[in-house]
C-alpha cells in the first residue's frame, strides 16, 4: 500500500478525535431539540469521521460543487452526525447544531435538499442506495468524472426489498465508483436486526449479488482507512464496507442496550457523558479534506426548443405512448442530456424508440419500479440529466413512496406512466392505471400532463423537459385520431376548448381516449340538434380553472366529466375543486365505478359507464334537469 493511502499516527488520533467530537455535537444537538437519534449517530461516528476527514475528495467551501465526491446518509434519522461533519467542514455554524429541528432552522429531523451538501431527501429507509446508484451511473457512465459516491446505511433498513433492488443494480452496471457501508450496529427501532452482528452474512449477501466486500470494525479508524482505500483500487465491480458497530458507542450504560432508538439523552445525564467523552480526547487538530478531481464536463439543461413541429397529421390515428417514445427519442437530439429509464416495458411504453437512437443514454432498469425512480433521482440531481422514466402507469403506483421522498428531494423528474384505465382492454385490472392520477394529484409541486392525441403528447414531453419540480405524463394504449395541426401550441394549465357553438347547452371534460368518445358524443348529438362544448384539459395539474368555469357558465351552468380512471381523486373530483367557488355550477361525474375486467378496449368503456352512449345519455339527463 502506497504511504499516502493511509493517514500518518498523528492523523490516526485526530481522525478518532473528530470521531469523539462529531458524538459530542449530536448528542447536545439531540439534547437541545429533546428529539433525534444520537445512538445512531454514535454508531457511525468514526465512519463519517473517516469519510468526510480522510477518504472523500470535496470542496468544503461549496458542497455542491459538481466534481465533489457524493455522500448519500440512508439512514436519515442520524441526521445530527451528517449536521455535525459539515459543522466541523465549516459549511454551517456550530451554533445551529442547537437549532435542530427548530421550525426557523433548515436542519430538519431528516436530511432534506433545504441544505447545500443534501442531494436527494432520506429518512424513508431503503431508498438511499438506489439514488445513490443512479449518482454512480451518471458519474460513470454520462459524466465519466473521477468523483465517487458513498451512501451510508442502516443495519435494519436492509430488511427493505428496494436495497437489493439497488444492489442487483450497481453490480449489473458494474458501478466501481460506488461505496456503500452498512453500519451493522445491531438494533432497529422497537428491537433487534434480523441478523443482529452476523457480519459474514451480510457479507454473503453482498457477494451473492456480485458485490466487492469488507468486514472492518467500525469503531476502528485504521481498518475504515484501509478498507475504503481498498475499495477505490477495486474495477467493475461496487464495494459494500459491512462495518460491526455499537448502536449509542461511548455512552455508558446506553451502548448496544436496547430501547434507546430515537431518545436523547436526559438533559441531567448528558453533561457528564459529554465530559468522558471529552475525556477521550487528545488533540485539537482539524484535516483538510483533499480536493476533487475537476473533470466532469459543463453542461446545460435549460431552454430545450422544439426544433420542428410534431410529424403529424389531422386524422392520423397514434396511440399517445408511442408519440410520447416518438418525441423522446426526437428531444435526445435536441440535448445530450436527456436520459430514458424503463423498467422492462420499452416496447410498451415506446421508449425503445429512444433507446434506438441513444444507446448510450438508456437505463433497463428491469422489473423493479422502486429502484427505477430511485435512480433517477440520483441521476438527476445537482442538475446533471434530464431524466424520463417510463412504465405502465399502474405499476408506478408501487414506488409512490420513491415518489413521495423524490417531491421532497425537490427533484426535477419526468414519470410517464402509459397503458391507463380500461381501454387497455383484454389484460384486464391488473394492468389498468385507475389509481394514478390521484397519486400524481397528491404530490406537491408535481405537474400533470394527460395527452389526448399524439401532437399534444410531443408537447408534453418537451413541456415536461422545460419544467422545474416533478412531472408525470398519462399515457393511453389504443389509437386515436390526431385532432391537432401541428402548429397548435400548448402550455402547462391552458385547457383547449375542441368543440364550441353558441348553441352548447352543456361542457363536457374527457381527456385521453374519453376526449374522443366526449366528440364522438357531440357529433351524435349534433344530429338531434343538441349542441354540446368539448373541453380538454391537457393538465389535470395545474387545472385551468378559468376555462372551465368561463365555459361552464356560457352553458348554463352545467358540467360533465367523463375519464378513464376511477371517480376518487380524478378529473371529476379536481373539476369539482376547481369550481367549488361557484355555487351555481353542477358537475355530473361519469368514471370507472367498479372495479374492471378483461374485455375488449369497447366493451369496458361501455360496461363501465365512459364510452359515448353513456355521454349522449348524461347530456340528455342534464337537459331534461335544466327543463323541469
Amino acid at each position: 500500500m502506497a504511504d499516502d493511502t493511509m493517514p500518518d499516527e498523528k492523523a490516526v488520533q485526530v481522525l478518532r478525535d473528530m470521531a469523539n467530537r462529531l458524538r459530542i455535537h449530536s448528542i447536545r444537538a439531540t439534547c437541545a431539540s429533546n428529539s433525534g437519534h444520537p445512538t445512531s449517530c454514535c454508531s457511525a461516528a468514526e465512519i463519517m469521521s473517516v469519510l468526510f476527514f480522510h477518504t472523500m475528495r470535496y470542496k468544503q467551501t461549496d458542497p455542491g460543487h459538481p466534481d465533489n465526491d457524493r455522500f448519500v446518509l440512508s439512514k436519515g434519522h442520524a441526521a445530527p452526525i451528517l449536521y455535525a461533519a459539515w459543522a466541523e467542514a465549516g459549511d454551517i455554524r456550530e451554533s445551529d447544531l442547537l437549532r435542530l429541528r427548530k421550525i426557523d432552522c433548515d436542519l430538519e429531523g431528516h436530511p432534506t435538499p433545504r441544505l447545500s451538501f443534501v442531494d436527494v431527501a432520506t429518512g424513508s429507509l431503503g431508498q438511499g442506495l438506489g439514488a445513490a446508484c443512479g449518482m454512480a451511473y451518471t458519474g460513470k457512465y454520462f459524466d465519466k468524472a473521477s468523483y465517487r459516491v458513498f451512501c451510508l446505511m442502516g443495519d435494519g433498513e436492509s430488511s427493505e426489498g428496494s436495497v437489493w433492488e439497488a444492489m442487483s443494480f450497481a453490480s449489473y452496471y458494474n458501478l466501481d465508483n460506488l461505496i456503500a457501508i452498512f453500519d451493522v450496529n445491531r438494533l432497529g427501532q422497537s428491537g433487534v436486526a434480523p441478523l443482529e452482528h452476523c457480519t459474514d452474512v451480510y457479507q454473503k449477501r453482498c457477494e451473492a449479488f456480485g458485490w466487492n466486500t469488507y468486514l472492518v470494525d467500525g469503531h476502528d479508524v485504521v481498518e475504515l482507512c484501509q478498507a475504503f482505500w481498498l475499495a477505490t483500487q477495486v474495477k467493475n465491480k461496487p464495494s459494500a464496507i459491512i462495518a460491526k458497530t455499537f448502536k449509542g458507542q461511548g455512552i455508558p450504560n446506553v451502548e448496544n442496550e436496547e430501547n434507546w432508538h430515537g431518545k436523547p439523552i436526559p438533559k441531567e445525564k448528558a453533561d457528564a457523558i459529554i465530559k468522558l467523552i471529552e475525556s477521550r480526547i487528545q488533540t485539537n487538530r482539524n484535516l483538510i479534506p483533499k480536493p476533487p478531481v475537476e473533470d466532469s464536463p459543463e453542461i446545460c439543461i435549460t431552454d430545450i426548443k422544439m426544433t420542428t413541429s410534431p410529424a403529424y397529421k389531422v386524422g392520423d390515428k397514434v396511440a399517445t405512448r408511442k408519440a410520447y417514445g416518438l418525441a423522446l427519442a426526437k428531444l435526445g437530439h435536441a440535448n445530450g442530456r436527456v436520459i430514458v429509464l424503463d423498467g422492462d416495458t420499452k416496447n410498451s411504453t415506446f421508449s425503445e424508440l429512444f433507446k434506438k437512437e441513444h444507446p448510450e443514454r438508456f437505463i433497463e432498469c428491469f422489473i423493479a419500479e422502486q429502484n427505477m425512480v430511485n435512480v433517477a433521482l440520483g441521476c438527476a440531481a445537482r442538475g446533471r440529466t434530464i431524466a424520463f422514466v417510463s412504465t405502465f402507469a399502474a405499476f408506478l403506483t408501487r414506488a409512490f413512496d420513491q415518489i413521495r421522498m423524490g417531491a421532497i428531494s425537490q427533484t426535477n423528474i419526468n414519470l410517464a406512466g402509459s397503458h391507463c384505465g380500461v381501454s387497455i382492454g383484454e389484460d384486464g385490472p391488473s394492468q389498468m392505471a385507475l389509481e394514478d392520477l390521484a397519486m400524481f394529484r397528491s404530490i406537491p409541486n408535481c405537474t400533470v400532463f394527460y395527452p389526448s392525441d399524439a401532437v399534444s403528447a410531443e408537447h408534453a414531453v418537451y413541456l415536461a423537459a422545460n419544467t422545474k419540480g416533478m412531472c408525470f405524463i398519462r399515457t393511453s394504449r389504443p389509437e386515436t385520431a390526431v385532432i391537432y395541426s401541428p402548429q397548435e401550441n400548448f402550455e402547462i394549465g391552458q385547457a383547449k376548448v375542441v368543440r364550441h357553438s353558441n348553441n352548447d347547452k352543456v361542457t363536457v371534460i374527457g381527456a385521453g381516449v374519453t376526449l374522443h368518445e366526449a366528440l364522438a358524443a357531440a357529433d351524435h348529438l349534433s344530429k338531434q340538434g343538441i349542441s354540446i362544448r368539448v373541453i380538454d384539459p391537457f393538465t389535470i395539474k395545474p387545472l385551468d380553472a378559468a376555462t372551465i368555469i368561463s365555459n361552464a357558465k356560457a352553458t348554463g351552468n352545467w358540467v360533465i366529466t367523463v375519464e378513464d380512471h376511477y371517480q376518487e381523486g380524478g378529473i371529476g373530483e379536481a373539476v369539482c375543486a376547481a369550481v367549488s367557488e361557484e355555487p351555481d355550477i353542477l358537475v355530473h361525474q361519469l368514471a370507472v365505478p367498479r372495479v374492471p375486467r378483461s374485455g375488449r378496449p369497447s366493451e369496458l368503456l361501455d360496461m363501465f359507464g365512459i364510452s359515448a352512449k353513456h355521454i349522449i345519455a348524461a347530456v340528455k339527463h342534464t337537459l331534461m334537469n335544466k327543463t323541469n
